[in-house]
């Protein structure tokens, strides 16, 4: 770079000259890019904030249809355990009583057994008995006869579905122990004449383990006929009894 004189005034060298044009390029470039990313931040800082508002909407949409899907899901549970769960859980309940609570008026008499008419049992269902057993070996039973039937398809399905809506339910007993229903299922065939799921209550303790609950398909003179039982596991089977209603 060259400074002289001339006339009095300094000479400024070309450069010198081409260095400031360069740093005041420079500069406006720094500031392009700085005006540039503002406008980027700021627009980026707009669409988060428009996110936040949209999934905190949600959640508010979310929080107030909750109390509304709540009460749809205890509906349908409530509908569920109406049709077989409820009833077999208050037969159970009276259990340790002999089904006093659940027993009805005098029906039949022998010399070791009374049968009573039950106050309790599925609804639409055939008939409900209470056996009373009086013999040196007592002992009780409830009986529910819950589908009579010339169809197997339709005894079969029938069948099924309560054994779906019994297999591993809750059950509460009188003094509010819980327990789980648990039987194993073998699909009946109609060259078999009798299909029974032996369910145990879980876990097996105290007088719930003197407990038997026998859902049965049986072949009846004329159809089928499908049998729920709650009873001592040593007193007879009374699904065969339910075989005369």
């Amino acid at each position: 770079m060259r400074v002289g004189r001339e006339g009095g005034s300094m000479r400024v060298g070309k450069g010198e000259c081409m260095g400031r044009e360069g740093r005041a390029m420079g500069r406006g470039r720094k500031g392009f890019l700085l005006l540039y990313t503002g406008r980027i931040i700021r627009i980026l800082s707009v669409q988060i904030l428009t996110m936040r508002t949209a999934i905190t909407g949600s959640k508010v949409l979310l929080l107030a249809f909750a109390p509304a899907l709540l009460s749809a899901t205890l509906s349908a549970q409530s509908v569920f355990s109406n049709k077989t769960q409820v009833v077999l859980e208050k037969v159970i309940q009276d259990y340790p009583n002999h089904f006093h609570n659940i027993k009805g008026e005098l029906i039949g008499q022998a010399s070791q057994a009374s049968r009573y008419r039950s106050t309790l049992q599925l609804p639409g269902a055939v008939s409900g008995t209470v056996t009373l057993n009086t013999s040196s070996a007592p002992g009780s039973g409830w009986v529910c006869v819950v589908l009579n039937t010339e169809s197997f398809e339709t005894a079969k399905s029938r069948y099924s579905e309560i054994f779906s809506q019994l297999s591993n339910s809750i059950i509460t007993s009188g003094n509010q122990k819980t327990f789980i229903l648990s039987g194993q299922y073998e699909a009946p065939t109609e060259d078999r004449k009798t299909s029974r799921v032996v369910f145990s209550l879980l876990p097996g303790v105290g007088e719930m383990k003197n407990l038997k609950v026998e859902l049965s398909l049986l072949e009846a003179e004329k159809g089928w006929k499908i049998v729920l039982s709650v009873q001592d596991k040593d007193l007879q089977d009374l699904s065969q009894v339910a075989m005369g209603n």
